[in-house]
């Protein structure tokens, strides 16, 4: 007995593994040979390629494509409609599925609605991408990025919050409390 749901209109092929309590929405499509966790939310018209991994709670609003080479660590969001590549110079005529790479957004990185990530950039642990970012390079922990091509503007915390570091490197999230520090452009929690 499957332990997910998933909406009449939405398709699952075959060896796919899907975890408990996770949704899918509709119009849908989940291809082989993917991994999908726990109590994940994958909303309507999403693409879920062949071999894409999805760690636990991952929540994907409606109109994602997630490509072949993805691997989205436990806790991320998805924004609706942002973008994945898979090819950094893809051709309709020249075969290159043997040039896939590979895009690992790490534990608890939000990506906003429209935002686009090339292929072979990785976004960091709890990392915010803004909305209709275009995100050509990696992303370190922690950071803010906006704009085309997109820029680091500052850090924010694993609840979401702006970190604003006093002269010593130390800041406060407002809403949890939790300590960080920076130190050498890394944030790590105290």
């Amino acid at each position: 007995m499957k332990e997910y749901f998933a909406h009449e209109t939405a398709v699952i092929d075959d060896g796919c593994e899907i975890g408990t309590d996770t949704k899918i929405w509709h119009f849908s499509h989940v291809m082989p040979n993917c991994k999908i966790g726990n109590n994940c939310n994958i909303g309507q018209n999403v693409m879920v390629s062949s071999e894409v991994v999805l760690g636990n709670n991952v929540k994907v609003q409606n109109n994602v494509s997630i490509y072949t080479g993805v691997v989205c660590e436990d806790d991320v969001f998805l924004g609706p409609s942002m973008v994945f590549t898979n090819v950094i110079n893809p051709r309709s005529a020249i075969k290159r599925k043997d040039q896939y790479l590979k895009t690992i957004i790490k534990k608890g990185a939000s990506i906003g609605a429209n935002a686009t990530i090339v292929c072979g950039n990785n976004i960091g642990e709890y990392a915010f991408v803004g909305a209709g970012a275009v995100v050509l390079k990696e992303v370190l922990p922690f950071a803010l990025v906006l704009g085309n091509p997109s820029k680091q503007i500052g850090w924010i915390s694993e609840y979401g919050h702006r970190l604003n570091f006093d002269e010593k490197g130390e800041s406060s999230c407002p809403e949890s409390k939790d300590k960080y520090v920076l130190n050498n452009n890394k944030v790590t929690k105290k």
